[in-house]
Formats: C-alpha cells, structure tokens, sequence
C-alpha cells in the first residue's frame, strides 16, 4: 500500500478528461515533475494504483499537491510540457539540462572578409552558417576551411593593427590582407570568400568547377605555379567531398537517433546530417526502467530534444529513428505549431537511409559500452578499496591537499568522489591566511577545521584521505575528532596518502588515522588506482587554484592598496613616471609634479610605498 499524505481522492474528482498539462509539487514552490495527457483525468489516475513502479513510488511519496492546465489539443499540452520543463528543471523527469545556443560560423562584412566561430543572438551583421549541433563540430569546420580556403580566422582587431603576414600566412593558410595587397591578390582573396560561402551553402561542384577552370586558364597564360596551387585546393576540395559523404544521394537535412539500452541506461546517438554530409554526433545518456513497459526512453528524449527552446533552426526535413516514435503525428504537429517547420518521422527506411542508421546504431552500442564500463570499472575500484580497508558502505569520499610558492597564496582544495567517480558539484578551494608561510600542517588544520565546522550543511564523507605523511594525518585526527565528536556525528575513517621514492606513481604507502597501520599495494590493485585518481585530482584543484591566485596577486598594483589613490591617479602617476618602478623610486617632488597630486597626497604615496 502507498504511504501518500496528498489526498489525492478528492483531487481527483475536479480533474476533467481533456488534454493538458500538469506539475506536482514536493512544497508550496517545487516542481518535482511535469507531464503532460491526452485525458488527465485517466493518466493522473494511474499514478495511484495499487500496482505501480518503483519511480512512481518515490515520486507519489514526494507529492504535496498537483496543479494542471487545459489545452485544445495534445499537440498544445507537449508544448507547454516542454516549456514547463526548461522553467522549472523538476529533478523526476529532467532529461536535458544544456540550455545554451547553438553555434554558428559567420563571415564578416568590410573590405576583407573574415570566418568566425560564434554562439549567441544573430545581433552581428555577418552572414551566418549552420547552426551546428555542438562546438567541436563548428570548429572542426573552421580547421577544415583554413586548409582548403586561405582567408583571414583572426580577429577584426588584431587584423586591423597588423603591419605584417603572421604564421598563418607564412605557411600558407592565410593570404595576408592585414597588409598592402596588389589588385590581383584582392580578388584572389575575394574570389576565395566566394568558395567558402558557397561551400558553407552546400555548393561544392560550383566551387569546383570554377577552381578547374581558373587551373586553365592559368595553363594557357603559362602561369604553372598559380595553376599548381589552384590543382593542389581542387585535389583537397575532393577528397573532402569523399570523406565527408556517405552518399550523394540524399543531399537534404536529416538527423538519425538509434537507441540502445542495457542495465538501467539508455544511450540515445543522434547523427546531424545536412547536405548529404554528417556535421556532427553526440550521445546522450538517461536512467530507464527496464520494468516499465510504458517508460519509453526514446521517445521521451526525442519530444524534449525537438521542443527545446534552443532547437529554433535546427530542424531538419526528416527525424529517423530505429524503432516507432509513440504520437510521432502529434509530435510532428507540436513542432510545427512552435516552430513552424514541418518534419517528418520515419522508422522503418531502406537504401541510403538505412545505412545512416546502421551507422548510428553502431555508434549508440559502442557509447553505451564504454559507458557502462566506465561505470563498472568504477564499481570495482571502490569495492576493492573497501576489501582492503575493511569497511563497507563507502558512499562519499573527501581528499585534501596543500598548494602554494615557497609559503605565498597558500591554497587547500577539497576534491568529492561518491561511487559514481569525480562528484565536481561538491569541489571546493580554500584560501588560507593567517598562518606561518610554509606552514603545511597549519594549513590542513584550518582547512579541515572550515570544511568541518557546521555539519550540518553539505555532505558527510565515509572516507577522508590526506595528501601527505604522518605530520598532517595528525592535524586530520585532532580537527576531525574534536568537531565530530563536539557535534555528536560519526567521524569518518582517515586515510593519509604519502609519496614513495622518488614521488613515483605506485609507490605510495596509505596509512590509516589514529592507529597507523599501512597498506602497501602495487600499481594494478583497483584500490590503489582510485586512490591514485582521488589524490591527483586534488592535487590538480590546488595548483589550479593557486595559479590563479598568485596570477591575481601579481597583477594588483601596490598603488590600489594606498587610499585616495584611485583609477584616474593611478594611470596619471604610471602615465607621467613611466612605470610602477619609477613611481616606487620617485622623490616627494617628482610625485608633487604629477597632475592631480598634491603634496600631502604626495608624501602618502612616498611613505606608504617605503613601508612595504
């Protein structure tokens, strides 16, 4: 029997049968889930049965009320469905979380035209091209028309200060217009901006036929280098052509989404062709329940991938997946009435569309399998850890570590691992003050002593390992036992991670807290690899984070810290004396002379810069 305290009896009495929308809330403002029926009376119903599936268990046990809205049809209510899901994100039924815009490749307008990659509002006046499906695909395309067409990539302001070829040019994949150009060479470069827009449009054989007859006309004027240059960009212009086509047959837009399920995963592989050519693949992955003959993970991504808001003009004239898409009419009416594009929905193709698909099948069982063995791999890992420990129920793991230059900008991080891999959302950095420079054990106190302070916010680990030796394993004993112990919580165990000889890889010994026994384990122990992982990575956080601090403390100037000594004084002081250097060396007369400084302010400036 469901444990419910919504009394969903009663409000199911006023739900009408129509079409509509609906959300359940876990509190007066969370949306948990959104979804959306053709009659809403049967299909809130159903979430009450005595029979249902463990998902719909947990998420009846969450439900405080449950709002809905009436539509004219089922096409409206998936809409709205969609929207609702990109408003409120509900953590039961959230599938994509990547709201930002597509990329584009734009070329410039001026004189020399240039090609960009670019994400964001058309608010530019450039000629635009694609959108393309992500932004490896759109810079893999920039990569590819700088070998073929020699134009400028750079940018408008490093071109217009230029007074030199740069190294693009130098070895041939520019064609220099940031300096002086004859009239032949600009319409060469001209001409060259033709290709590309054309190639962007999906018009090679015009590109190469005009390249073959410019080659002969160069052969008739005995100009052979031009014409060996034109042959070279016509040779790489098909083989491109080749790489790029499976077939040139179907030369409109389609994309193809095989699926393919094992476990409690499900890989959805989209393949993003336009023009008869593959622009780009991606996979993406979702929890199914294997049970449920009515969790459909395909057509579950495939209604809230074409009716995100961030789809506008990515449509293209047909959707083909490997198996039937549940309303796939319906669906078909929903993008149209928001997009006002018409696409079709097939499943079962033939020919050159077929191999499309086989293809992406392929690449859909290959991700999966790589997935679920990432998974696994990380499984063993951890279980062979606790088998060593002796310990079970490691859920949350902690690792912390120093970093900084000779005792300066001392940074702590804290790295989260759970039984999944790297958990990025709980990382955090810590800036240490108030100790003595170089002082390792001090710095692991405090940082121990602020992570553990209130534990009553954030996580609390099974395990927590420390990069270092015995020295800052005792600073972890004496932080972490006082405050759990204060706080009336279970401390967790304490693992210190000490370098081996030569700080080399595999060699390291694991000493646990308070009784020092160690562990010695060799490089292909599963344990000792994760450990390894946990460790680096945290050793990766702290550098990062002290780099950056140190970059940030080098590029203050000595002169923000003086007070009355603002932008507009600053820049007059450096303008007037040449340099921080010369200021620092400046007499009180030599900074009485500098506009808008009086001799009061002048003498501060001189004692506060010979106190440092």
């Amino acid at each position: 029997m469901l444990d419910i305290k919504f009394d969903y009896k009663s409000f199911l009495k006023t739900v009408p049968n129509r079409p509509g929308s609906y959300r359940m809330y876990s509190d007066e403002n969370t949306v948990i889930y959104v979804g959306k029926a053709k009659d809403l009376k049967k299909r809130l119903s159903s979430y009450f049965l005595k029979e249902v599936t463990f998902k719909t268990r947990a998420l009846v046990q969450h439900i405080h009320h449950i709002e809905f809205t009436v539509t004219f049809s089922e096409a409206e209510a998936l809409i709205l469905e969609n929207n609702l899901i990109k408003k409120y994100q509900p953590h039961y039924n959230i599938l994509l979380r990547d709201d930002k815009s597509y990329p584009y490749l734009v070329l410039s307008k001026g004189k020399h035209p240039g090609l960009y990659y670019y994400r964001g509002r058309k608010k530019i006046d450039c000629e635009y091209f694609g959108p393309y499906p992500d932004v490896s695909a759109a810079k893999d395309s920039l990569k590819l028309l700088q070998t073929l067409f020699p134009i400028r990539q750079c940018a408008d302001t490093v071109y217009a200060h230029r007074s030199r070829p740069c190294l693009m040019a130098q070895i041939g994949k520019c064609l220099a217009p940031c300096v002086a150009m004859s009239d032949a060479a600009y319409k060469n470069y001209m001409e060259q901006v033709n290709y590309v827009r054309l190639f962007l449009k999906g018009q090679n054989q015009a590109v190469l036929t005009d390249l073959t007859h410019r080659m002969e006309e160069c052969s008739e004027k005995l100009e052979f280098e031009e014409a060996a240059k034109l042959r070279d960009q016509m040779l790489s212009l098909r083989r491109v052509q080749e790489s790029q086509s499976v077939s040139g047959d179907l030369m409109f837009d389609m994309d193809v989404i095989a699926h393919e399920v094992a476990q409690d995963l499900c890989c959805n592989h989209v393949l993003f062709i336009r023009k008869g050519r593959i622009i780009g693949t991606r996979s993406y992955f979702s929890k199914c329940n294997l049970t449920d003959d009515n969790d459909d993970p395909l057509t579950a991504f495939v209604t809230q991938f074409y009716l995100s808001e961030t789809r506008a003009g990515m449509y293209p004239k047909e959707i083909i997946t490997d198996s039937k898409i549940e309303d796939a009419e319906v669906l078909a009416q929903a993008i149209e009435q928001q997009c006002q594009r018409k696409v079709s929905f097939l499943f079962n193709v033939k020919t050159e569309r077929a191999k499309y698909l086989k293809l992406a099948q392929e690449n859909a069982k290959a991700s999966l399998t790589a997935k679920l063995a990432d998974k696994s791999t990380a499984k063993e890992r951890i279980e062979s850890l606790e088998k060593v420990l002796g310990i079970s129920g490691i859920n949350h793991m902690e690792c912390y570590d120093i970093s900084h230059t000779q005792g300066e900008n001392t940074v702590a991080s804290c790295v989260s691992f759970n039984r999944d891999g790297p958990d990025t959302n709980n990382y955090r950095r810590f800036n240490i003050e108030g100790i003595t420079p170089g002082d390792d054990f001090a710095a692991m106190h405090q940082v121990l002593t602020r992570r553990f302070k209130n534990l009553k916010d954030g996580i609390i680990p099974e395990l927590v390992f420390i990069d270092g030796g015995k020295g800052q394993i005792k600073q972890a004993e004496e932080v972490i036992g006082d405050l759990f112990n204060e706080q009336q919580v279970t401390p967790p165990l304490i693992i210190g991670v000490a370098k081996g000889e030569g700080r080399k890889a595999g060699l390291e010994t694991l000493i646990r807290g308070y009784t020092r026994e160690e562990y010695h384990l060799s490089l292909s122990d599963p344990a000792l690899q994760l450990v390894l992982h946990i460790r680096d990575e945290s050793h990766r956080f702290a550098i990062t984070g002290h780099r950056n601090r140190r970059q940030k403390t080098r590029t203050h100037s000595v002169l923000e810290n003086i007070q009355g000594i603002g932008p507009k004084r600053r820049q007059a002081l450096l303008k007037h004396l040449g340099g921080i250097r010369e200021v620092v060396n400046a007499s009180v007369d030599e900074l009485q002379k500098v506009p808008g400084i009086s001799k009061e302010m002048a003498e501060l400036i001189y004692d506060e810069l010979h106190a440092l």
